[in-house]
């Protein structure tokens, strides 16, 4: 299993989606199994998954900043970045019983 080592005193991700091997999970959430999809398209591959937990929205952001440039994603916004012909876009929502944050990957 890959870890993500974030410089000292930074999140450290040991989770990873299934649905999408290099996507990790922030410390806090855990993928809703059984929630997602996941198919080839001809157009390429689309995924949406779901993962819960106590995380903030705000910390989950700035996971997903500090994490994901080192996979290769390039960051358009708090919530949408690419990687060559894919785009991640990342929604969050709260309730009481924590935060669910919503997966989307899709062809550009």
């Amino acid at each position: 299993m890959l870890t993500l080592l974030l410089g000292a005193g930074s999140a450290r991700a040991e989770a990873f989606l299934s649905a999408y091997e290099d996507l990790p999970l922030p410390p806090g959430l855990t993928e809703a199994m059984g929630s997602g999809v996941s198919f080839d398209s001809p157009s390429g591959r689309i995924v949406e998954a779901y993962a819960h937990g106590a995380a903030k929205a705000a910390d989950i952001l700035k996971f997903y900043a500090a994490t994901l440039p080192q996979l290769g994603w390039t960051r358009e916004s708090d919530r949408l970045y690419r990687r060559e012909a894919e785009v991640l876009r990342l929604e969050t929502s709260h309730d009481r019983a924590g935060t669910t944050l919503r997966f989307t990957i899709s062809p550009e």
